[in-house]
């Protein structure tokens, strides 16, 4: 039931990604926009993520719960250590949420609390991804230390290094592209169309800038990712999955294929997370001075894991079915549209 539990909150993991870094994207996407053309995007952007954008925050509400309840010590370390990156994570999910709501249903749209609405929707899209991807990189790069005697070095420094950042500016630029990506495939116009191809190969020079400064980060700082994904055959055939899926996917763009190629982009990211994951698998934590917290050495007991297996089972029938019912509806309605 163990192997049950890790692979519900894998496939949480990147499920939010997918959707929930889409919709963080479509907000980036509105950020790097003209003025004259931002209202064409936002309304692209209703289209697509209006409907459903607080259903993609259930998966990181199941990946939290797993950890709590499956990996207590793992979780407590992470929370500990990482708190302030995860308090600014959940304060832009909030933000965000509130300024996406407001700005559609406030019933008096004023000019200056709109303004004040979007800058809060485009800001906070673009910090929440910037500390997930801090997050995730901070768990695997040796910078925790649990002998740290300072605050600086306990709670900020774990976090605050130049190979958690880059990580979350990769994050950040695989949101972007995500959306962009989605987006060309919800433009009702050939100007729109064109116009989002051109974001989705912005952010696409820059997923490959920052993930180039990902891999100069981590040698700089000792990490040695580039060894652990090269002379893994997992993480380097995801690698070559992930950027033959990048060149397939630009070829459909150009013969016009634009909903197939969500596919390609889904499953280019996915390769990415496999690479990155499995590299360390089953390490969920890497701790400074080589220690490492494994999640089948400090998971809960056999009976709690059992109860949690059982219920992601059994939920997974009901939730999933209705789930995707729901992005079916949604998408079926906006064809009519």
């Amino acid at each position: 039931m163990l192997y049950v539990v890790i692979t519900f909150l894998f496939l949480a993991i990147v499920l939010y990604f997918l959707l929930g870094g889409a919709d963080f994207g479509a907000g980036i996407i509105e950020l790097f926009t003209s003025e004259k053309n931002r209202s064409r995007t936002r309304k692209t952007s209703y289209q697509a993520i209006g409907p459903i954008w607080e259903a993609n925050h259930m998966w990181l509400i199941i990946a939290v719960v797993i950890m709590f309840v499956a990996f207590p010590t793992i979780y407590s370390t992470m929370c500990t250590y990482l708190h302030i990156p995860i308090l600014i994570m959940l304060l832009g999910i909030t933000a965000r949420g509130t300024a996406f709501a407001f700005r559609n249903y406030d019933a008096i749209k004023g000019e200056n609390t709109q303004k004040i609405y979007n800058k809060v929707f485009v800001n906070s899209s673009f910090i929440t991804p910037l500390f997930l991807g801090i997050i995730a990189g901070s768990v695997i790069s040796r910078k925790i230390d649990l002998h740290a005697t300072d605050f600086s070095s306990a709670y900020i420094f774990s976090w605050l290094n130049w190979f958690s950042v880059t990580v979350g500016l990769f994050t950040v630029a695989l949101s972007g592209y995500l959306a962009a990506i989605y987006l060309i495939g919800e433009a009702d116009n050939e100007k729109d169309v064109r116009r989002f191809i051109v974001k989705a190969r912005m952010m696409n020079i820059a997923a490959v800038i920052f993930g180039g400064m990902v891999f100069l980060a981590a040698e700089l700082e000792h990490i040695g990712m580039a060894h652990w994904i090269f002379n893994n055959p997992v993480s380097l055939t995801a690698v070559i999955a992930a950027s033959l899926s990048l060149i397939a996917s630009w070829i459909l763009i150009n013969k016009g294929k634009r909903k197939i190629i969500r596919i390609g982009a889904g499953f280019q990211v996915t390769m990415i997370l496999l690479a990155v994951g499995y590299m360390h698998f089953p390490y969920m934590v890497m701790i400074k001075g080589g220690q490492n917290l494994s999640i089948f050495a400090y998971h809960a007991t056999e009976k709690t894991i059992q109860v949690l297996g059982l219920a992601l089972l059994l939920g997974s029938l009901v939730i999933l079915p209705s789930l995707f019912y729901l992005y079916y509806s949604f998408q079926k309605k906006s064809e009519i549209v």
